[in-house]
Parts: C-alpha cells; sequence; structure tokens
C-alpha cells in the first residue's frame, strides 16, 4: 500500500487505507475547510441547547445513570473533566501505538462532521496531538463496547486536558503537559458536552478492525500461496482447482483461492512428474485449501463492508442533527463492528487449523509421498521441523480458544442503565492475537514447503512457488543438519509481513 501525503478529514469518505496510513505510517491529517464550517454550525446548535432551561443530556445533565441530575451552568466545565477523570479507568496491558492512533483518527473524523457540537478548538487540539505523534497511553481494560468505547478515548481526552501519560514522538514515556508543550500544543479546557463527545464511539474496536482487515487481505493470499507450495511438494493434482469445478459452487473468494493456486503451480514439473500415477485423489487438506480460504476471503469481505460504513457514521449520544435537534440515540452500540471481529476470527483458526494439516502431512513419512520423516538431514540423529509443527499445534489450538466469540456476552452496567453492551472490544483485542498467531502458522507452513520442495530436486518447482522458495533462501539456509529453528520461524513471518512472499510470486504470476 502506498500511504498518501495526508489524510484530509471532511465530508469526503474516509478509506480504509487512509486509517492504516494514519496509524501505521504516520501521515498528517488536515481538517477540510468545509468540515470547520459543519464544526462551527453544529456548535452552534449545542450552546443555544447549553442556553435552554429544560436539561439536555451530556449538557446540563449528569451521565449514564446520573442523568436525572441537572447540572448549574458554573458547573458544566467541571462536569466535563470529571467525566473524563472518572472514566479514564483502564488497567491491563498497554494498547499498541497503531490502535491508540488509529482510534485518535477515528474519533477525529467524527468531531470534524459537525454531529457532535464540539468547538473547532477542540477538534484542532485532538488534530494537533495527533500530527505531532503524541501517543496516549491506554490500556487493554476497560471498554464493553457500548456507550463507546469510553475508558480507551477517556485516557486520549485526558491527554487532551494535559494530564496523564504519554509517549511522544520518539516513543519516550512523559507527562502529557510536558508533552503538549515540547510540541507547541496547550492543554484543553473542554466545554459543554464536549467530553462527551470525545468518548461516546466505536472508534477503537473499528480502528482494530480496519487494521486486521488490512493484514487479512495480505494473509489470505499468502495462504493460497503457501498452500500450491504444500501441494506440489506433497505430489498433489491441481485438477480439483480447475475453474470449471470452482464455477459449480460460485463463491467469489473461492474462486479467487482457486485461481491463485492454479497460477501458482502452472508449469510445475514436480506436479507433472507423477501424473497418471493411480492416485484418486488428495487428501482436504490439500483439496480443500480453495473452499476454506474462499470462505475466509468471503468473511473478510463482509467484514470489510461493514468497516467501509461505519468509516462514514457519525456516533455520538446525543448527536447534533443537521436541522438542529439534538437526539438521544443508540448508534453507539457496538453490536455491527462485534459482530465481523467474531467471524474474523473464526475464519483465521480455520485458516490456520488446514495449513498446519498440511504442515503434518509434509513431515509424516507415511503421508509425504517419499520425503524424509521430518523432512531431517539424517532422521534420528536431527528432529527437521518436527517440533516446528508443534508451535503451529499450540498456535491453532490458542486460535480455536480465541475463535470463541466475545459478542453474544453482555454484563450490565450504570445500575442497570447500560443493561445491554456489544462487547465488540474485547472481540478486537482477540483478533489481533489471532492476525498474529495466522501469521506465524503460515510462516512454519512456507519453511516447511520450501524445505520440502527443496528435497524434491533435481524435479524443479512452479516458476511461482520456485521464486518463493528462493525468497526464503535469500533469508533461511536451505536442508542441512538441525540448527537453532526459532530465528527461521522469526524470519518466515517477518517475510510474510514485509510483503516480500507476495511481491516474489507476483514477480511470476498475478495473484487476486
Amino acid at each position: 500500500m502506498n500511504s498518501p501525503s495526508k489524510v484530509a478529514l471532511g465530508r469526503g469518505p474516509l478509506t480504509l487505507n487512509d486509517v492504516v496510513a494514519v496509524a501505521r505510517d504516520g501521515v498528517a491529517v488536515v481538517i477540510t475547510d468545509e468540515a470547520r464550517q459543519d464544526v462551527a454550525d453544529g456548535r452552534a446548535r449545542v450552546r443555544r441547547l447549553a442556553e435552554e432551561s429544560e436539561p439536555a443530556y451530556g449538557v446540563s445533565t449528569g451521565f449514564g445513570a446520573l442523568a436525572t441530575r441537572h447540572i448549574e451552568p458554573d458547573l458544566r466545565a467541571r462536569l466535563q473533566r470529571s467525566l473524563i477523570r472518572s472514566h479514564a479507568a483502564g488497567s491491563g496491558t498497554e494498547v499498541e501505538r497503531e490502535v491508540v492512533r488509529a482510534l485518535m483518527l477515528l474519533r477525529l473524523r467524527t468531531l470534524a462532521s459537525g454531529g457532535t457540537g464540539v468547538r473547532m478548538e477542540t477538534a484542532d487540539a485532538l488534530a494537533g496531538m495527533l500530527n505531532a505523534g503524541i501517543t496516549p497511553v491506554v490500556y487493554e481494560y476497560g471498554s464493553l463496547g457500548c456507550s463507546g468505547d469510553l475508558a480507551p478515548l477517556s485516557h486520549v481526552a485526558l491527554a487532551l486536558m494535559g494530564e496523564g501519560e504519554v509517549d511522544d514522538a520518539s516513543g519516550t514515556r512523559v507527562d502529557a503537559a510536558k508533552a503538549l508543550a515540547s510540541a507547541g500544543l496547550l492543554p484543553l479546557e473542554l466545554a459543554a458536552k464536549e467530553g462527551l463527545a470525545l468518548i461516546n464511539g466505536t472508534d477503537g474496536m473499528l480502528g482494530m478492525l480496519v487494521l486486521a482487515c488490512h493484514d487479512l487481505g495480505r494473509l489470505l493470499r499468502v495462504a493460497d500461496v503457501t498452500a500450491a507450495m504444500s501441494v506440489e511438494a506433497l505430489l498433489g493434482t491441481d485438477r480439483a482447482y480447475a475453474a470449471e469445478l470452482q464455477a459449480l459452487r460460485p463463491h467469489p473468494g473461492q474462486a479467487a483461492a482457486a485461481a491463485n493456486m492454479r497460477a501458482m503451480l502452472s508449469g510445475s514439473a514436480i506436479t507433472a512428474s507423477h501424473q497418471g500415477c493411480g492416485r484418486v485423489q488428495d487428501a482436504y487438506s490439500l483439496r480443500c485449501a480453495p473452499q476454506v480460504a474462499g470462505a475466509a476471503r468471503d468473511t473478510l469481505a463482509h467484514a470489510t463492508d461493514v468497516a467501509a460504513r461505519e468509516l462514514v457514521a457519525v456516533i455520538d449520544n446525543p448527536v447534533v442533527l443537521p436541522d438542529g435537534r439534538v437526539e438521544s440515540n443508540g448508534n453507539f452500540h457496538g453490536a455491527p463492528v462485534g459482530y465481523v471481529l467474531d467471524f474474523l476470527a473464526i475464519a483465521a483458526a480455520d485458516v490456520a487449523s488446514i495449513a498446519e494439516r498440511r504442515t503434518d502431512r509434509m513431515l509424516d513419512v507415511a503421508r509425504s509421498q517419499g520425503l524424509p520423516a521430518f523432512l531431517a538431514e539424517d532422521p534420528g540423529v536431527d528432529s527437521g521441523h518436527m517440533i516446528a509443527q508443534y508451535t503451529q499445534a499450540a498456535i491453532v489450538s490458542e486460535l480455536k480458544r480465541l475463535a470463541a466469540p466475545a459478542s453474544v456476552d453482555s454484563i450490565p452496567s450504570s445500575a442497570m442503565q447500560e443493561d445491554h453492551v456489544s462487547m465488540g472490544w474485547a472481540a478486537a483485542r482477540k483478533l489481533r492475537r489471532a492476525v498474529d498467531g495466522l501469521t506465524r502458522v503460515l510462516a512454519v507452513e512456507l519453511l516447511t514447503a520450501a524445505r520440502a520442495l527443496d528435497l524434491r530436486s533435481p524435479l524443479s518447482p512452479a516458476p511461482a512457488t520456485a521464486a518463493v522458495r528462493d525468497a526464503v533462501r535469500q533469508r533461511i539456509p536451505g536442508p542441512g543438519p538441525d540448527r537453532y529453528l526459532a530465528p527461521d520461524i522469526a524470519a518466515g513471518a517477518n517475510l510474510i509481513t514485509d510483503g516480500s512472499v507476495l511481491a516474489a510470486a507476483e514477480s511470476v504470476v498475478p495473484l487476486a
């Protein structure tokens, strides 16, 4: 992905690539003139509402179960500060920088819509902190995925106020006030409704969904590559991937996965060497690879559609409508995002599971079609990739646990005012672990298949699989006596995440 030079926040849509560019690559954001007018219009409506005698939620009342109390004008600034300080109650492991930057960007996008009623200086303050590379310390636990990602976003708002801890652009942990001063920014004094507007969104879980969609798009193509290498190494056939067979079950993801495997195996001397050998069909982990990877692709397509809709959503409660009304609503509920986060964890687990089965088959002398036991140099003295498969199995087992849905759970909160929550943040956190696990499982299959192809010499692999094998060999030695294997697995994972595997394959054939 080529990052844009800057990301504009205005009336136009924010794309998935925009989010990745800001979150991971540090691309700057700019608020358009149109958005500035929208923010000014929204703020004028909130100002009028604050002056009225009738209570308005979040403007002149308390929050959640405390919304029954009317707050006098001279206490409203304190109301907003107290909201942020009390809601910045996260705990546990610190959340990754890219996730915090993503949620900051997505909250800023909503502020720039004008639908939250904040002042322009508040939106500018968040943009300034983001562009200065200041990353508030956010903790893993604290969001129920309903009424927004409250605790995570509160830690960001706290930093805007000059309180709490942040990491500066160099990654150094400092007090928020010091980081703001070093960047030429002033602490923000929150006005009516602004505390609520800064925290009442699903931005954390959405940010993690966008990042996961980006990563899984790459990983599912890598899964086609490693599957093709394994099929070739196991003397499998490519006939099951024929276009006319895939057309009988017209799922688009399946068709794309099968097309990739056909392309990867085209011109293979290894595959040609055993035609007519009498074997009727391959095991499911080989023959059904496009069906599994294809179903995962279609699940990803659905999740990406949900993310795209969320990226144009305005989520706040209450929300400022274009006609001047300020209405309470339930759009902060994370169910739409939580469901697809869980769906993707299921898909990731299954793609990893079938990859592990192919790896195990290459290592088993009874099923590997003539390869040495565990692909060892001297089986018995050497263990080859025996324990690499153990690592795969351990990860796959963990992925199956992570596939248990978080979004079916709900624990009431706020004295039963918030009596049904989405747990979407939890679904997002476990999906991040699932994406990492799938990467490592595919790395082991990549290394094992590359080693098996080497052991098929003098028969030559297909040009595309050979190109991937050669890319592996640039960083990882070929077959030989046992050596320290953990660095090889780490290097294999890096080859996947830095794009080298797909680049090598696509230097020979295009992939869908």
